[in-house]
């Protein structure tokens, strides 16, 4: 019976803490979103020079902390890694340019349907689509080959590194950006946002939460149990929003939205088919770095890299729409996921593979 509740209570449990950090200062219908939280933070850490995205999130630092820490309690912590570290960090990369056309990650995406946003509710068509054409190549072979086991310093690489950026908010902002206005000045109290983000991160491993992978069950095993978190997440979400006076249906006047229904079901879809290929969703790849696996590790890393590409070279969206900087943008990255795909699915049979 727990075994059956598990991912309802997860899902229904994730839609109550991002409600919270909204209500306790993050941005509307951002209470928890992997891109926005790696946006922000490259841009802290002067990776970008888009000023009003620039703040350590302490929830992505506890989301690693939170996975190391329960990894290490149940001695599942494994140190592996070396499956095509490159093209892990071109494919997080990509995620992470469709993320900011669509303006968010697969979670910010059922945060923003739950706040009554319908923009978010035609992006997830991509998103599905995304996971279909991912699907597509996996029954025809697709792979990123092996891994293997590491050393030990390279499994803890992203909690020493989130380690020493706290240590660094907490004690020596100073040396760190800020914004003073947009979605970067709209934030919850640090500690408060670390909690929640330890919350994640532990929950997060022990259930193997991923949005990709909940979807991607339901279609390739017909194991519909799968979706029962995303049912909790999307009916709590509501009655959660409408309580608090945050539940605002339609297409405009939606907090960091906008409303251009084609790119927001490309962008979205890239980043189902790039989270298909990566083996899991960005908050998936954050959980995974935080348990030991240096090519989640990369990926983030990965992924920093494309949020600092997006706002350095004005790919990202704003609520006024994409860019033309932003539609070449995605054109490329698409281009290149599918490349990767064709070419790890047709053209690279020599390596053994393994579970």
């Amino acid at each position: 019976m727990l075994e059956k509740l598990k991912l309802p209570l997860v899902g229904a449990l994730t839609a109550a803490v991002s409600i919270a950090l909204v209500l306790l200062g993050n941005p509307g219908n951002m209470g928890f979103c992997i891109a926005c939280f790696l946006r922000d933070t490259a841009g802290a850490l002067g990776l970008h020079g888009a000023v009003a995205v620039q703040y350590v999130r302490p929830e992505a630092i506890g989301i690693v902390i939170g996975a190391l820490i329960v990894s290490l309690i149940t001695k599942e912590f494994s140190s592996k890694g070396g499956s095509a570290p490159v093209t892990r960090f071109v494919l997080g990369a990509c995620v992470m340019i469709g993320a900011l056309i669509f303006l968010g990650c697969p979670l910010r995406m059922f945060l923003r349907i739950i706040g009554g946003d319908l923009n978010a509710l035609i992006g997830l068509i991509g998103f599905a689509g995304g996971i279909l054409l991912g699907m597509f190549f996996l029954k025809r072979g697709y792979s990123l080959k092996r891994t293997y086991n590491i050393s030990k310093t390279d499994g803890y690489a992203l909690p020493i590194l989130s380690l020493l950026i706290l240590i660094a908010l907490v004690f020596f902002p100073a040396i760190l950006l800020f914004s003073e206005s947009g979605p970067g000045a709209a934030r919850a109290p640090i500690f408060a946002a670390l909690a929640a983000g330890l919350i994640m991160g532990g929950v997060g491993f022990g259930s193997r939460i991923c949005f990709v992978g909940w979807i991607r069950d339901s279609f390739l095993f017909k194991n519909y149990a799968t979706l029962s978190g995303l049912v909790a997440l999307l009916v709590v979400g509501v009655i959660g929003n409408i309580i608090f006076g945050r539940f605002n249906l339609g297409f405009e006047n939606q907090p960091v939205a906008h409303t251009q229904w084609m790119w927001n079901i490309l962008g979205l879809g890239l980043v189902g088919f790039g989270s298909v290929l990566l083996g899991g969703c960005p908050l998936r790849q954050m959980v995974l770095a935080g348990s030991g696996n240096s090519d989640s590790t990369v990926t983030v890393f990965g992924m920093v890299f494309g949020a600092a590409l997006a706002h350095n070279f004005s790919l990202a969206s704003s609520a006024a729409g994409t860019t033309a900087n932003g539609r070449f943008g995605f054109v490329i990255a698409a281009a290149v996921a599918i490349g990767i795909a064709v070419y790890n699915t047709f053209f690279n049979k020599s390596t053994s593979e393994s579970a």
